[in-house]
């Protein structure tokens, strides 16, 4: 769709994706929710405080840059999609956490 000179981003909104962004969003969460498990994991090995330490301090770094991005059309699907691994990692963690 061409928009004409001069007019803003989003002036002719177009429908949106849902069952691709949803496809994305999930198997983003996926790869999200086994990446911070399994880094999370190794960290508390060492010490379960390095393992909280360095996952607060990621998603603290990467909160910013992700908060600006959230409106550009493919790629809030993508952060959706992080936001909610990271938050499934985080209680998959827990969960074993509780239960050792």
């Amino acid at each position: 769709m061409n928009q004409p000179p001069g007019a803003r981003y989003g002036a002719y909104p177009e429908p949106t994706p849902w069952a691709a962004g949803i496809a994305v969003s999930a198997l983003v969460a996926v790869l999200a929710t086994a990446g911070v498990y399994a880094f999370g994991a190794a960290l508390a090995q060492v010490h379960w405080t390095l393992a909280v330490a360095v996952n607060l301090v990621a998603v603290g770094g990467a909160a910013p840059s992700a908060w600006r991005w959230r409106g550009a059309p493919v790629v809030r699907w993508i952060l959706l999609g992080v936001a909610a691994g990271v938050v499934l990692g985080w209680i998959a963690l827990l969960i074993v956490a509780i239960s050792s």
